[in-house]
């Protein structure tokens, strides 16, 4: 039987959305191990005279409990 665990996570990037996820996905990998999945919840981006400045995402990150 798997079992996931899910935690939900915000993060950013100045260049890109998909930026942004793998900025999330190098952060949790610090702490997390056997990550399966993220869920892109929601998108948002940040805005400075008619320019993109910041892209947002907040994510749901699963990952597998390991059994010792």
């Amino acid at each position: 039987m798997s079992v996931l665990k899910v935690i939900e996570i915000l993060g950013n990037s100045n260049i890109s959305f998909e930026d942004a996820v793998q900025n999330v996905i190098n952060e949790v990998a610090k702490t997390v191990k056997n990550i399966k999945s993220v869920y892109i919840e929601d998108m948002q981006v940040t805005v400075n005279n008619n320019k993109i400045t910041e892209y947002r995402v907040n994510t749901k990150v699963s990952f597998g409990i390991l059994d010792e």
